[in-house]
């Protein structure tokens, strides 16, 4: 039983799949082929454990060099759905243009909270950065992304003081961030659906919004949201690009025309499309 208000009109904003009910049956069907192919044909490293969680695993594929830049990203489903496998897909066009890849599952709510996932994200990356010699990755490259919640994920890892974390930690870990409709904001959620698995009260939700997180460093960030995406997709993202821009910190955000929630990751994916290319000159370039 829902025990929270629900407001309609952010129902109907937050309620992805009601706005592509053909999901479940079209395009995931095809993201979990093509992640499938690329797990049997690429090399890889899966569910590396960084913690005791039974979630708490990375699935790595290397970019083919050891000084290759790495992206490690975070799924979405707000908090709540989904799993490192089926976004392996994600990975296929940036290991063929010399870019790591590193897949991370976490705990998902209720048995676990917004913050909790955070944690372990910072945890992940600590094990990563703390083993990156026995994966022959570069230490020098790195950016987190994104998409949806875990676009969150990555933004707080982006206000996160490594150092803080640990003495081998640096004080700066990452080159910059590739947010895809990203939820910056999350105090609307609790007037949704959404929170009956949450659980957030309203001080939860707003302690765990990035907006209340502002990043560490002047390290750039790429805010991607689609076309056709609710009107509260583009209004989180300005809100966090306004919040955040200075004249050393680029706030880039970037519109990828006539895609909804899930096509603009399916674009993100894909080596032809123009927000791939523009995502890897984005990570080339720094």
């Amino acid at each position: 039983m829902t025990m929270h208000t629900i407001n309609p009109e952010l129902e109907a904003q937050y309620n992805l799949r009601a706005l592509r009910p053909d999901f479940e049956s079209g395009m995931l069907q095809q993201w979990l082929a093509r992640s499938a192919a690329l797990r049997a044909a690429a090399v890889s490293r899966l569910n590396l454990a960084y913690g005791p969680g039974e979630r708490e695993r990375i699935d790595y594929f290397p970019g083919g060099s050891p000084d290759a830049p790495l992206l490690i990203f975070f799924h979405g489903g707000f908090w709540q759905r989904g799993d490192k496998s089926i976004y392996s897909f994600v990975a296929e066009p940036f290991i063929a243009q010399g870019v790591s890849v590193a897949l991370v599952n976490y705990t998902l709510c209720p048995a676990n909270s917004v913050d909790g996932i955070v944690a372990q994200a910072q945890r992940s990356l600590a094990w990563l950065w703390r083993h990156a010699g026995e994966l022959a990755c570069s230490r020098e490259r790195w950016f987190v992304g994104g998409h949806s919640a875990g676009g969150q994920i990555a933004a707080r890892l982006m206000a996160t003081r490594w150092s803080e974390l640990g003495l081998d930690l640096p004080a700066r870990m990452l080159r910059g961030a590739v947010l895809v409709s990203a939820l910056f904001d999350l105090e609307p959620l609790c007037a949704t659906t959404h929170n009956d698995g949450l659980r957030m009260s309203l001080a939860q939700a707003r302690a765990a919004s990035p907006l209340r997180h502002p990043p560490v460093d002047d390290a750039p960030q790429l805010l991607a949201v689609g076309g056709a995406e609710s009107r509260e997709f583009h209004r989180q993202a300005d809100e966090y690009a306004q919040a955040f821009a200075t004249a050393k910190r680029a706030m880039l955000r970037y519109r990828v025309d006539t895609c909804d929630h899930f096509d603009v990751l399916q674009a993100l994916a894909d080596p032809a499309h123009p927000f791939f290319r523009d995502a890897l000159t984005f990570i080339d370039a720094r």
